[in-house]
């Protein structure tokens, strides 16, 4: 049956109701649960003011689906901070009773129209860090990747997450890490907890050793309310860190350890420290985004390969 529904700009004083559309549209209970949390930061419009960033206002658009006089769509986006010719789809979600009526693709082609008007050539459904709540599409979203194919997007990647189960004290993800601290220390090696005046070594740490792309993830970090960041430091030289809760409550990363100090146990204990925060913060289970070294992961806390997502893009 066809379904009348008009499409306008997001605004502010929608929020609270597209909020409660996304508990409902998003499927799985781990990103409905974080609703509220992931609507928030993806419209989060300052970045981070350090030497890495251009200190400004992010380029975000908007657009709401209504039907009888309630949302039953919405979509977010958003133009690349590094390179503003690329658009990012930052969540696209309508509500499971109004799906294959075209609320979807209309959603997405209005969103290729605003950010193709900011000067975006080419629009990526990917995540766009640090404000980002995915990789990309989960492959259980089915829905979404079928509306994007039918818009011409084509899968350019792949990413996974890896879960780490923090439900009960015996998990590996929450072994102790004390004897492995004693032993950074006899190296003169000394883990802590991140504060707000590490954050401009932190920054210039990850830029130097990682290029640049965590910048805004660790600023994020620290700080914050339900989320935090653990650090190596040798003196007052920074020799690793983990961080989580940048993105969403329930998620770790990024982390990262000097090339000349892995294979002392740095890593493992970042992690472990991280995760019995997040622990204590109630999360049961961890998820460790947008994974590289699996079996890392996999080791040092017990991880296993759950989410998997599919990232797309089109030339406009």
């Amino acid at each position: 049956m066809d379904l009348e529904f008009s499409v306008a700009e997001l605004t502010d004083v929608d929020l609270p109701q597209v909020v409660a559309l996304c508990g409902e549209a998003l499927d799985l209970p781990e990103d409905s649960a974080e609703a509220n949390e992931i609507v928030t930061r993806l419209r989060e419009t300052t970045l981070p003011g350090d030497a890495t960033w251009t200190s400004g206002r992010r380029q975000l658009v908007g657009f709401v689906a209504v039907a009888g006089g309630e949302p039953v769509g919405v979509v977010l986006g958003s133009i690349a901070h590094r390179d503003p010719a690329v658009g990012h789809v930052d969540l696209i979600a309508v509500h499971p009773a109004d799906r294959r009526r075209g609320i979807g693709r209309t959603l997405l082609s209005r969103v290729e129209g605003a950010l193709a008007g900011l000067g975006a050539g080419e629009v990526l459904l990917a995540g766009n860090p640090p404000y980002y709540a995915w990789p990309g599409i989960d492959v259980r979203y089915t829905p979404a990747i079928c509306a994007a194919m039918a818009l011409g997007y084509e899968q350019d990647r792949t990413a996974w997450n890896m879960t780490a189960d923090l439900s009960y004290d015996g998990s590996p993800a929450l072994r102790d890490t004390a004897p492995a601290e004693a032993r950074l220390a006899e190296r003169g090696i000394r883990v802590r907890r991140a504060t707000e005046d590490d954050v401009p070594a932190l920054v210039e740490f990850a830029r130097v050793t990682f290029g640049g792309g965590w910048d805004g993830e660790l600023a994020h970090s620290v700080g914050r309310p339900g989320a935090g960041c653990h650090l190596a430091v040798r003196d007052t030289e920074v020799l690793g860190f983990a961080a989580y809760g940048s993105s969403r409550p329930s998620w770790f990363g990024p982390m990262g350890t000097a090339p000349d100090t892995q294979g002392l146990g740095i890593g493992g204990v970042l992690l472990r420290r991280c995760l019995r925060d997040q622990r204590a913060a109630g999360h049961d289970r961890a998820q460790i985004g947008w994974v590289g070294p699996v079996p890392f992961y996999a080791g040092s806390a017990g991880a296993w390969i759950e989410r998997v997502f599919f990232l797309f893009r089109k030339q406009l």
